[in-house]
């Protein structure tokens, strides 16, 4: 019997990069596993999708080079669905008007804007939840 897992990312990574790197690694693996994969970012975890800061980690040396950008690949690519909180973007600066120049390229074809409808929706719809 196959499982479908969702992910939720709310840890700061300013606070928690460790915590957060092992969410997006833990979907990363449940995607190459075969598994389905529900990601929803939240709080100040939707740092997560902001190209610079993404970038800023990569090139801190705290991962293997290339490390964090082949995990979002993973899930921007195989994941079934992912989401992120409206309301925490807007928290950081990113709002639907400006973030074509803030969030990962390609946003636009895997990310749903959303609120705890699509928290609560993304729970029900699961087997495993898995938050980080």
């Amino acid at each position: 019997m196959s499982k479908k897992f969702f992910v939720k990312i709310v840890t700061d990574p300013d606070v928690d990069l460790r915590k957060c790197v092992v969410g997006l690694a833990c979907a990363a693996q449940a995607i190459s596993d075969g598994y389905e994969v529900d990601m929803f970012f939240a709080a100040d975890g939707v740092k997560l999708l902001n190209s610079k800061y993404i970038s800023g980690i990569n090139q801190s040396g705290t991962l293997p080079e290339g490390m964090i950008f082949g995990m979002i690949k993973t899930i921007t690519e195989g994941a079934k669905k992912i989401y992120c909180s409206t309301g925490s973007q807007a928290a950081n600066g990113v709002t639907k008007e400006n973030a074509d120049s803030m969030l990962l390229p390609g946003y636009t074809d895997w990310m749903t804007w959303s609120g705890p409808p699509g928290v609560i929706a993304l729970s029900a719809e699961s087997d495993v939840q898995l938050v980080y």
